[in-house]
């Protein structure tokens, strides 16, 4: 396992910047993974309820082989909205595909479920795409987790949710991965009662509270009881399975083909697996893009593209726990900190 990179975030890939934007009264936001130049990109959908754009592109038999930028969103379909801001702000700076005199950024999106977190949702229009024109600008090296843009309305199971981010860099190589994630699962991101999360084995440098190993063999099932003290008896969110859906973003700053970025995808999912149970649900919209920015050159080792996917399924599966780990209470959902009292 590499060490994180000197931020801990997907910024660490070279190419990759990202920038948030949220709105407390609706409880909702939007976060932008923003390519410096024209990146390879794909994605992987494993959710029975996805909620998507500009995906089909993605598909190795499909034209189109770089992308701009990845939004995601909170708002359920209303916060597909988002991406007209994206593209507005990437057009306004000359970024996209040059057709004649007209310049159309492309921009895949993925949205999750957060209307029923007791916020502001009574709009007359959807204020998604001046969120993704705000997060857009905000685009940078830097940028905190937990209740941060579409992380900020999430849940986690018990707990709630947020925005999550991991790096890994090997020095000596040259190689960088990273991921970012809003998560906002149906299922449980920590080990039943216990505090510890199930992606404890590949924590970095107490990225994540720095616990001690887990009891063998306890903390399943997960206790009711515990379950009914982290979330007010009224979460409306809890009661209905179709209230849930995390999404991602893994890069790395290789030289990939669509066809081996959509491979990446494919296998940094195993990072949800590692850090969510249960996860890939008939109610979920489960997605992972991945982005891969061609700065560093592999060569033809063929074992490199599986040694990039184990990467970015760690990566990922740290970045869930992670946003768990960093968002802080809101409304009946109660952050990891308040209810484990660490």
């Amino acid at each position: 396992m590499l060490r994180p990179g000197p931020r801990n975030l997907i910024t660490d890939v070279d190419g990759i910047l990202v920038g948030n934007a949220e709105d407390h009264r609706l409880r909702s936001g939007v976060s932008v993974i923003l390519c410096e130049t024209p990146s390879v990109a794909s994605v992987d959908v494993r959710g029975g309820a996805p909620g998507t754009r500009e995906t089909d592109l993605l598909d190795p038999s499909c034209r189109v082989d770089r992308i701009d930028a990845v939004c995601l969103s909170g708002g359920s379909a209303f916060g597909l909205s988002s991406t007209d801001g994206v593209m507005r702000w990437l057009r306004e700076h000359g970024k996209g595909i040059a057709i004649a005199d007209i310049v159309v950024p492309i921009v895949p999106s993925a949205i999750l479920f957060d209307l029923l977190n007791g916020g502001e949702k009574a709009w007359d229009w959807p204020p998604y795409r001046e969120l993704g024109y705000q997060a857009t600008g905000n685009a940078g090296r830097d940028f905190a987790l937990g209740n941060i843009g579409a992380g900020l309305g999430a849940k986690a199971g018990n707990l709630k949710g947020g925005l999550g981010s991991a790096s890994a860099v090997d020095p000596a190589t040259g190689v960088q991965v990273g991921a970012i994630v809003a998560v906002n699962a149906r299922g449980y991101t920590t080990m039943g009662d216990m505090p510890q999360f199930w992606a404890w084995a590949l924590e970095q440098s107490g990225e994540f509270g720095g616990l001690p190993p887990p009891a063998h063999g306890l903390g399943l099932p997960v206790s009711h009881d515990r379950a009914d003290l982290t979330h007010d008896p009224a979460d409306a969110a809890r009661k209905d399975p179709r209230a849930n859906t995390t999404i991602a973003v893994v890069a790395t700053n290789a030289r990939l083909d669509k066809a081996s970025a959509q491979r990446l995808a494919v296998m940094a999912q195993d990072g949800l697996a590692r850090s969510i149970r249960p996860v890939h649900t008939p109610q979920d919209g489960d997605t992972v893009f991945s982005i891969a920015t061609g700065r560093l050159d592999l060569g033809n080792d063929p074992l490199a593209l599986a040694e990039l996917g184990t990467l970015a399924a760690d990566c990922l599966a740290r970045a869930v726990a992670r946003g768990v780990y960093s968002a802080a209470t809101l409304g009946a959902a109660r952050g990891w900190r308040d209810v484990f009292g660490r």
